[in-house]
């Protein structure tokens, strides 16, 4: 099977175009997804791509996390996605309509060579009902803004809550996060009770009024280099409480994302990278 590895900055992927997509998709791709992604036995990757038809938009993604369960929406992913997308003449125009299962997102190229693309994609308007998340105990509320949880018998964390087609708790930190060991609490939050559905955990610490600094632990994967969708939640949960302006620049591990969050809809600005193409017996 032919395969195409990528990355947003540092998010990877395995991307497959339509004719091995839908070979997955009809033979167990959430298995398919965990071999392929195994660092040590397979290509190694946060997550697979599949590129399919869509009779509601341009083409169709369906993304797969390292542990075989299927993701919503992927930020960086998409990226990636519409890239290989126009490099492969899939499609012969910048921006295209994806059919996700967090709805239709466009992504648009706006500079591009053979090795990487600038992308900007219109996210959509994030929602802040809290059975949209989903988190309990707040039913009956209009959103989750900095509202203390009980995470287990020694720590409490403030949480901002906000859904971009997936699933973000947001936690902002007043100290350098770089050795702060998210691995300790951020699986207990995923797991949490609180969070019927599991949830992505952002660790934020806001440097100034355009710039935070992040780190994230995606559902499913565990601590990623990036993430699209957890920068999006974050823009938007540092801005409602009066932390940013409606453009901010967030640093992850992997690199910078733009987002700009201004009138409803979140705008992410951000590089894909083709690695490596290559072909796989599974």
């Amino acid at each position: 099977m032919k395969f195409y590895k990528m990355h947003g900055t540092g998010n990877d992927f395995v991307m497959l175009l339509p004719e091995e997509s839908k070979v997955v998709e009809k033979n167990n791709p959430s298995e398919i997804a965990k071999k392929l992604c195994d660092r040590h036995f397979g290509i190694g990757a946060d997550g697979i791509i599949l590129m399919l038809p869509s009779d509601k938009a341009d083409l169709k993604m369906r993304i797969f996390n390292a542990d075989g369960s299927e993701a919503e929406m992927c930020g960086n992913g998409i990226r990636c996605f519409a890239k290989l997308a126009k490099d492969m003449n899939i499609v012969d125009k910048n921006k295209i309509k994806v059919e996700t299962l967090a709805g239709i997102i466009i992504p648009e190229i706006i500079k591009s060579d053979s090795k990487e693309s600038l992308v900007k994609v219109d996210m959509g308007i994030p929602n802040l009902k809290p059975e949209s998340i989903p988190i309990v105990g707040f039913e009956g509320k209009d959103s989750v803004i900095n509202q203390r949880i009980q995470i287990n018998d020694k720590t409490f964390l403030n949480v901002t809550c906000v859904s971009m087609g997936n699933p973000h708790t947001v936690i902002f930190m007043d100290y350098d996060l770089k050795n702060f060991p998210i691995e300790g609490i951020a699986p207990e939050v995923e797991h949490s009770p609180w969070f019927p559905k599991k949830t992505n955990v952002e660790f934020a610490r806001v440097i100034s009024k355009s710039d935070i600094e992040l780190r994230v632990w995606e559902r499913g994967v565990g601590e990623t280099l990036a993430c699209g969708t957890g920068a999006c939640a974050t823009a938007v949960a540092a801005k409602l409480n009066n932390f940013t302006n409606g453009k901010v620049n967030i640093h992850l591990p992997g690199g910078i994302l733009h987002i700009e969050y201004e009138l409803n809809n979140v705008f992410m600005t951000a590089t894909a990278t083709m690695v490596f193409e290559g072909i796989i017996k599974i």
